[in-house]
């Protein structure tokens, strides 16, 4: 980013992930009286200090048509919905129907995560709890780039909404600071391409230096089989 002090000072706009299939969402329903939210509540199978792999156990899988089995409440829709937009919608459905009366609804996505492939120290797919972490903080998650990655060439796959995203990023700018792409979303894939000398030695033939010995070879052959 050779530019980036043309973007010091400037404000940070941030973006939160809808709801998508195959999220698994915890949700919390607390009130004033406690034994009022039993029946809205999950009875979690863990004790003490919940790892994320028993809070995924315990919490709502969301389905291929965006919809939860809520406890009492039924199928509920999840589409087109933060976490946060959801616990308010949540929020008005138990206190206008009569179920609670002014509860507080923590909605938290459990299963976040984003692959990281290609051309970095340590690829694969990582987890995280933070409701927003930028492109940088993945690729830091897998290592940074290798001295071979393509820093002009870092491609995004991305499903919204249904709808694949694809799109190419150049470190080398800092303009996709201001891009859809500046935060990650749950599910993203990132692949750090390789650059051209990494590209080349990985074939046979790849320099100037393995053609010369390659000829040098066959040169010699036909000397020795010509004598």
């Amino acid at each position: 980013m050779q530019d980036a002090e043309k973007y010091n000072e400037t404000a940070i706009s941030y973006t939160n992930a809808k709801i998508q299939p195959n999220d698994v969402l915890r949700i919390n329903v607390s009130a004033l009286i406690p034994e009022s939210t039993l029946p809205y509540n999950k009875v979690s199978s863990s004790t003490g200090n919940a790892s994320i792999e028993l809070m995924q156990l315990d919490g709502y899988l969301v389905s291929e048509d965006l919809t939860i089995n809520f406890p009492v409440l039924g199928v509920l829709s999840v589409a087109d919905k933060t976490t946060q937009e959801f616990g308010a919608f949540l929020k008005h459905k138990l206190e206008t129907e009569g179920h609670l009366k002014n509860p507080s609804i923590d909605v938290r996505l459990v299963n976040a995560k984003v692959t990281v492939l290609g051309e970095v120290n340590h690829p694969g797919t990582f987890n995280f709890t933070e409701q927003n972490i930028t492109l940088l903080q993945a690729l830091g998650y897998a290592g940074d780039l290798t001295i071979n990655g393509k820093r002009e060439d870092i491609l995004m796959m991305r499903d919204d909404n249904g709808v694949r995203k694809i799109t190419h990023i150049d470190l080398t700018t800092s303009d996709w600071l201001d891009g859809e792409f500046y935060y990650i979303k749950p599910n993203d894939m990132i692949v750090v391409n390789p650059n051209e000398p990494k590209v080349k030695s990985a074939g046979f033939i790849g320099n100037v230096g393995t053609v010369l010995s390659v000829v040098s070879i066959l040169l010699t052959t036909v000397v020795l089989i010509t004598n």
